[in-house]
């Protein structure tokens, strides 16, 4: 029986909680959090050092800019961790937790949890078997309608930026099932909330394998195109069952999340689908991902850990530094 602790009550640290109080290899050890008028019926501690009992491992789920402060403290505590994405703000964060991981020899885990989908792993094997032939392109449309309020009054007024907060899931979602991202060329929309924000945008990728891609992306345009609203994983957001990303080999061509599989080389006959016995979820991926967190506390190989997180992280900030120049010549107009 794993005891683990949640570092973060908001609402994905909240989610966590209740995925650990359901699972029957771990107990809560407690929840973290500076605001005591979260979840008062728990075990609570308003900081990680007033922790004294038994901790195996700690999932990290506070904001984006203390998650190497926090994982450095649970290195030195001898915790195994799971640290919700990004891993860090920057690749210094990033590296300077990784070195202390090394050092402590503590597993690590990063909550990229679409690798859990058995869809997203499917889809993974079917490329790297060939089922597609040779990858050569990729397309990926991230787009919805975030509410005003989703950015007042908080971090995200000013840092509310979807690279970072969304599309570094879809970056992770490419890296894992084609292959590294060796380059990027990303190019900015137009803001219409009236801030400096990142709102929308449209991003070139070359693979280190070959393949090129790109992404479409906004966070002011409803549509029914992205994976949260095309797999249903969020109870928080619409779910529409559309394809939102769409694969293309030498052999034929794939679509994500419905798997709808296509091939043909012959170009006077169109292309045919072929039977996919497409496999499901038979755990939430949260819950899976819980799963996989107690076998790395017992010295599995992690499915993402801090350093391959931290190569999803530097493209993600490449993609952010790309377009920020843009922004602030905007800003100076």
């Amino acid at each position: 029986m794993k005891r683990i602790l949640v570092v973060g009550g908001g609402l994905i640290g909240i989610r966590h909680v209740a995925a650990i109080q359901a699972h029957p290899g771990c107990e809560l050890a407690g929840l973290v959090d500076p605001d005591m008028s979260i979840a008062p019926d728990l075990t609570r501690y308003r900081d990680m050092s007033e922790v004294a009992g038994d901790v195996d491992g700690v999932i990290i789920a506070t904001p984006t800019g203390l998650h190497a402060q926090h994982g450095i403290y649970a290195a030195e505590r001898g915790w195994h961790m799971l640290i919700e994405k990004p891993v860090a703000t920057d690749l210094a964060g990033a590296r300077a937790l990784g070195a202390a991981i090394a050092n402590s020899g503590v597993g690590s885990l990063v909550g990229h949890h679409r690798r859990y989908h058995r869809p997203v792993q499917q889809l993974k094997k079917l490329i790297s078997d060939g089922g597609i032939g040779t990858p050569v392109c990729a397309n990926l449309i991230w787009a919805m309608r975030k509410p005003d309020t989703y950015f007042e009054g908080n971090w995200r007024t000013a840092g509310g930026s979807p690279v970072m907060i969304n599309l570094v899931h879809d970056i992770d979602l490419l890296r894992f099932v084609i292959g590294e991202i060796a380059t990027t060329t990303a190019l900015r929309g137009s803001g219409l909330r009236g801030t400096a924000r990142i709102e929308s945008g449209a991003i070139a990728l070359a693979f280190a394998n070959g393949a090129t891609g790109t992404i479409s992306f906004a966070d002011t345009s409803p549509s029914p195109w992205g994976f949260e609203a095309g797999t249903g994983e969020n109870p928080n957001i619409g779910t529409t069952h559309q394809d939102m990303m769409w694969i293309m080999g030498t052999k034929g061509a794939i679509s994500f999340p419905s798997m709808t599989l296509w091939q043909g080389e012959d170009w006077a006959r169109p292309a045919v689908p072929m039977p996919l016995d497409i496999l499901e979820n038979d755990r939430a991926p949260l819950d899976a991902q819980l799963d996989h967190f107690i076998d790395v506390m017992d010295g599995a190989t992690p499915l993402i850990d801090v350093a391959d997180a931290t190569r999803t992280l530097a493209t993600a900030l490449e993609i952010e530094a790309q377009l920020t120049p843009q922004l602030e010549g905007v800003a100076n107009a």
